[in-house]
């Protein structure tokens, strides 16, 4: 067994080679983007490669699942694997795939011509909550309140199309975090995502337009938080996190908690039968609840921010059972994944 990361700091990789170096595994660090890539993994005599490519970064969405479905032809085993990666960040995917499964989510509706759109705009009840395909911490999702605001969406989004990354949206939810917990670390969040904001990098410039569809979800009102479990082989992990002042938006808002209490366990045993339908090693879910207590999942996801669940407090078995324990969930990705 012979072991190659793609390194990236900040990433899932930092702490896949201190595990490597730690079980005195054999590894290489390789450079997915090199034009010899597939030799160099060949020369190397690779058995595995492991990538956390992130939706922030165009560059990675371009080029890792062409690489990982092209070097699994040699049966290389990379993680995430192609059912975790075919549909990441594509929550219109993830519509059709949670619906195949017959798993519980939120209702959502998709329309790629505008007849059908305003068809269904004319028909349906608001609020909604409007979603592009792609995009984390809930930067491009938006609460739809009447008819003349959908057909104003319906209108760009078959028009001149929405920018893939809102800056604008990441810089008012930073100054909203500082005012709420002012710290040095939130005021310079609001100098990083302000000069971000005017000065929008280079790697959010090369997204496409999002156009030619429109994606409206289900509005669940009274809500003040969601529930993130995070399934990893037979452990299922916690967070809660509440939603924003005077928004319904909790992704993103940095409230969180992780003394599990007052949700219905019937969502971790959602999580894990999903991760085994999907065979999703690593699965990261967002669940609400309905007015009964019922848990429907809004989406899902192979990577999430590293880091922050070292806070977590422990771990759900597939018997619902809580075991308190500390949290390193880098490592258990790194250790399921080659046992596996």
């Amino acid at each position: 067994m012979k072991i190659a990361i793609h390194h990236r700091k900040g990433s899932f990789s930092e702490r896949w080679i201190e595990y490597l170096q730690e079980e005195n595994i054999p590894y290489v660090v390789l450079n997915a983007f090199d034009n010899d890539i597939v030799s160099q993994i060949k020369k190397n005599q690779i058995t595995h490669f492991m990538w956390h490519f992130d939706q922030n970064h165009f560059d990675d969405m371009l080029q890792a699942r062409v690489l990982f479905n092209a070097i699994s032809k040699m049966g290389i085993k990379t993680f995430p694997n192609e059912d975790s990666y075919w549909h990441f960040d594509d929550k219109v995917a993830q519509k059709y795939l949670l619906e195949a499964l017959d798993v519980p989510l939120v209702k959502a509706d998709v329309f790629y011509h505008k007849k059908e759109a305003e068809e269904y705009i004319e028909k349906t009840d608001f609020p909604k909550v409007f979603k592009l395909k792609g995009g984390a911490g809930a930067i491009n999702v938006k609460l739809v309140k009447t008819k003349r605001h959908a057909r104003k969406i319906s209108n760009q989004a078959f028009g001149r199309g929405f920018s893939a990354y809102d800056s604008w949206t990441v810089f008012t939810d930073t100054i909203e975090r500082f005012w709420r917990h002012k710290s040095l670390h939130n005021f310079f969040r609001i100098i990083k995502w302000g000069f971000k904001g005017i000065f929008v990098d280079k790697q959010y410039k090369v997204f496409p337009k999002q156009r030619e569809y429109v994606y409206f979800q289900e509005f669940i009102p009274g809500l003040d938080y969601d529930i993130r479990l995070i399934t990893i082989g037979e452990k299922c992990f916690y967070l809660k996190r509440s939603t924003r002042d005077n928004d319904f938006r909790a992704s993103g808002s940095g409230r969180l908690e992780f003394a599990p209490a007052g949700f219905n366990l019937k969502a971790v045993d959602i999580a894990f039968t999903t991760a085994q339908k999907l065979n999703m090693p690593c699965v990261a879910y967002d669940f609400i609840f309905n007015s009964d207590n019922e848990p429907l999942l809004v989406e899902i996801s192979y990577g999430f921010q590293p880091y922050v669940y070292d806070n977590c407090l422990g771990f759900y078995d597939k018997n619902l059972n809580w075991h308190e324990a500390k949290v390193n969930l880098e490592y258990e990705i790194i250790g399921n994944f080659l046992k596996k």
